[in-house]
């Protein structure tokens, strides 16, 4: 799984041809690291559709300001640039296969 920060964000996410799920994690997030698997598993399974990185929020902490994020995880998807839906906290792989279904249909 790719990782982004503020250098490769717009060129990686926001100019993107396909749909972008960033997932927002601390390396010292419990959460962050039991999802991280699972986010491993279905970013495979939707390869060519959609796109899954991770972006340390420590690390780029104006994204995290610009993006609102409140807590670790978040997921944000984005298409064509612009968010179009959120999730806060750990995710199931059922969680994240509605997320991604709705991000490549």
């Amino acid at each position: 799984m790719q990782r982004v920060d503020v250098a490769s964000f717009e060129q990686e996410v926001l100019k993107s041809d396909l749909p972008v799920v960033v997932d927002f994690y601390a390396d010292w997030c419990g959460p962050c690291k039991r999802m991280e698997p699972v986010l491993e598993k279905v970013s495979q399974a939707y390869g060519g559709k959609v796109k899954v990185v991770k972006l340390n929020s420590d690390e780029n902490q104006d994204l995290s300001l610009k993006y609102q994020v409140r807590g670790l995880p978040t997921l944000i998807l984005f298409r064509a640039g612009q968010e179009v839906d959120r999730k806060l906290g750990f995710q199931t792989e059922q969680d994240l296969n509605k997320l991604l279904t709705t991000a490549s249909g």
